[in-house]
């Protein structure tokens, strides 16, 4: 007879539930975590940033066993899942904590992964074990300067007290014994590190981490963790309350700079050199030509240009410290607006229009864990949020779930191009009921139609008959309408069909190469053929497609 899984195996069932259950523990205390976030700077995101790469990592997970679930693949292997589950929060890493966590994943995959289980698919308690231990082991390696008292600690205390379970433990077993091990470590991080009893309070990261245990060992076991309150301070948090801009971080640098790079070993081990010089708190995690670089540096610039010289580094975030802190501290605004823009100089745009806007690039999507960092970021209680892609939807709409819960009152408008969410903004009024607001928002970029130039890459059938690479396709709606050789003669054909059903402004959004007589050409065409059409001309900046247009 078939051994059925029961609640003392580790399979791939278990990692859905571990990952579902860690989410949940994780954003119940993110908020607690936040607050007692003081080392190594206190910038109260620590909870923040580990439920968002807990959840970059669960989203990875449900999408490789979609499949699975829809009865369209075979049974996943706990294999398959560990190192989809890693592999998740190595993309979605955010700042220390997050990218430590990353990586002690990483450490469990390592071993989990290698299919070492029993051939039913399940982890015994000693391989957890194992895994528990190269997780601490791997953490420790990624950080250039380890510090005792902090998440790393925890980790290791997690990790020897699984070892300590005996070769006839459970997995069940093991993952009490680690999340008690993990338990009693984190009571004893502020006698380790001096900022941490300064403040009265335990890390911050080991606190997450022991939510993520516990989570482990309620997979397993099918008992839920004792809620424990987070310990509060006993002083104040040291975050300032200067409104001035603040130079630097606390005793150190003022940006912490993230991003995703592809590189060999080799290049990444001069690269950890070359960073370790210019700031502290480094971690570098991954591997498999795949790297998630975290720092702090005062100079973001140099940081980056490392990356360049190592390889090609991707999805990069530069954050200031003192914007950081001042966020946290700074009551909320009554309402603010984000849009995703795909353009530098579009974010320029709309940040000048009070908006707190998200860089899409060719390619790269923003998540949902980014537009909800960007809806936290506008430190309001209302918040309209533009997508500005049909792509999007899905996205915006699970960030806008999630910030509701938080407590804030989100609503989507479905914007479907950049040029709808600058006709959105431009009726935005911040000091009218919300509803009334989101209704005139909507209607603005409901009635902007939109289009767009792009350059084939390859030949390719299309709404408008073939192309061929290197052809100029003009788009309406998001349909390819107009095939042309030239930006000039496509655009003005584009222009005619858009104004063919009428219109009173034309918005024209130039991309980084194309010159601004091309601006003036379509603004001298507009004029002549539509006596009565207004043009005005931005520039997209880099990432934007060469040329978008909206008629309102």
């Amino acid at each position: 007879m078939a051994h059925e899984p029961g609640p003392h195996t580790l399979d791939a069932d278990a990692v859905r539930t571990w990952s579902s259950l860690a989410l949940a523990a994780l954003g119940r205390a993110r908020e607690d975590i936040d607050a007692i976030n003081v080392y190594p700077v206190a910038d109260a995101d620590t909870g923040t940033n580990l439920y968002l790469t807990a959840e970059a990592a669960a989203r990875a997970l449900d999408e490789s066993l979609a499949g699975v679930t829809e009865g369209t693949a075979p049974p996943a292997t706990l294999a398959a899942a560990v190192r989809a589950y890693a592999h998740g929060a190595l993309i979605g890493a955010r700042g220390n904590s997050g990218t430590i966590l990353a990586q002690l994943l990483r450490g469990v995959a390592d071993v989990l992964g290698a299919d070492a289980a029993d051939p039913a698919g399940r982890a015994p308690g000693p391989l957890l074990a194992r895994a528990l231990t190269r997780a601490a082991e791997e953490a420790y390696r990624a950080v250039a300067h380890p510090v005792e008292g902090t998440m790393l600690t925890v980790a290791a205390a997690a990790a020897r007290a699984a070892a300590a379970a005996g070769t006839a433990a459970t997995a069940a077993d093991v993952a009490r014994a680690a999340y008690d091990g993990a338990r009693a470590a984190l009571a004893e991080t502020p006698g380790q590190l001096p900022a941490l009893g300064k403040a009265g309070v335990v890390d911050a990261g080991g606190c997450g981490l022991v939510a993520v245990l516990g989570a482990l060992w309620q997979a397993l076991s099918g008992r839920e963790p004792a809620a424990e309150p987070v310990r509060g301070p006993a002083v104040p948090l040291p975050v300032p309350l200067d409104p001035e801009p603040c130079e630097h971080g606390q005793d150190g640098p003022a940006y912490e700079v993230v991003y995703l790079l592809e590189a060999s070993d080799q290049a990444v081990d001069a690269l950890r050199t070359a960073l370790d010089g210019l700031g502290d708190s480094l971690v570098v995690v991954g591997g498999d030509g795949l790297w998630n670089v975290h720092v702090h540096v005062d100079d973001p610039g140099a940081a980056v240009e490392a990356g360049v010289v190592a390889g090609r580094p991707h999805r990069i975030r530069i954050t200031h410290f003192g914007d950081q802190r001042r966020r946290a501290t700074a009551p909320r605004a009554q309402r603010g607006v984000v849009a995703v823009v795909p353009g530098e100089g579009l974010a320029t745009l709309c940040g000048e229009a009070g908006a707190t806007t998200v860089l899409a690039r060719p390619g790269e999507q923003p998540a949902a864990a980014e537009l909800l960092d960007a809806v936290r970021r506008a430190h309001a209680r209302e918040v309209v949020l533009l997508p500005g892609c049909p792509e999007l939807r899905a996205a915006a709409a699970a960030a806008a779930e999630q910030a509701r819960a938080e407590g804030v009152r989100v609503a989507v408008i479905p914007t479907r191009s950049a040029v709808q969410g600058l006709a959105a903004l431009a009726v935005h009024d911040p000091e009218g009921s919300f509803d009334e607001d989101v209704v005139a928002m909507t209607a603005a970029a409901g009635a902007t139609r939109y289009g767009e130039l792009a350059v084939a890459e390859r030949q390719s059938f299309t709404s408008a008959g073939i192309c061929q690479a290197g052809d100029v396709l003009g788009l309406i709606d998001g349909d390819v309408a107009v095939i042309g050789a030239g930006l000039p003669e496509t655009a003005e054909a584009v222009l005619d069909r858009m104004l063919g059903s009428g219109g009173e402004l034309v918005t024209l959004v130039l991309g980084p190469e194309v010159p601004d007589t091309l601006a003036a050409h379509l603004e001298a065409y507009v004029q002549h053929a539509h006596l009565a059409v207004d043009t005005v001309t931005y520039r997209g900046g880099r990432y934007c497609a060469p040329l978008l247009i909206g008629v309102e």
